[in-house]
């Protein structure tokens, strides 16, 4: 257990973290190919947008962490949750939209 431990620096909890943002990165092309198989057509659901800026999210902290060398990195990143995130945004408006429009109140 001590090596463990031993074995657990700052740094390699760093690089831990950069690991799993990645893998949460990726992991979104999973969750994309999986639902399209289920679905028999191309579709992105919308866990593809959650992976996506959750895992931007933590490679962008990240990707500071590391430093001025990392500066394309945390652009490329930072860029990309904006786009993430208005996707989300614009999926539940429409969501909205539809709900009031089968429940109309007044």
């Amino acid at each position: 257990m001590s090596y463990l431990f031993g074995w657990l620096t700052t740094e390699h909890i760093w690089l831990l973290i950069g690991f799993a943002g990645q893998g949460l990165f990726a992991s979104r092309f999973l969750v994309q190919w999986f639902k399209s198989e289920i679905e028999g057509r191309s579709v992105i659901p919308v866990a593809f947008w959650y992976f996506s800026l959750v895992g931007g999210v933590i490679t962008l902290v990240y990707a500071i962490h590391v430093g001025k060398d990392a500066a394309p990195f945390i652009a490329g990143q930072a860029g990309g949750l904006v786009v993430y995130a208005r996707n989300l945004y614009l999926i539940f408006r429409e969501r909205a939209a539809l709900a009031q429009a089968a429940h109309p109140q007044g």
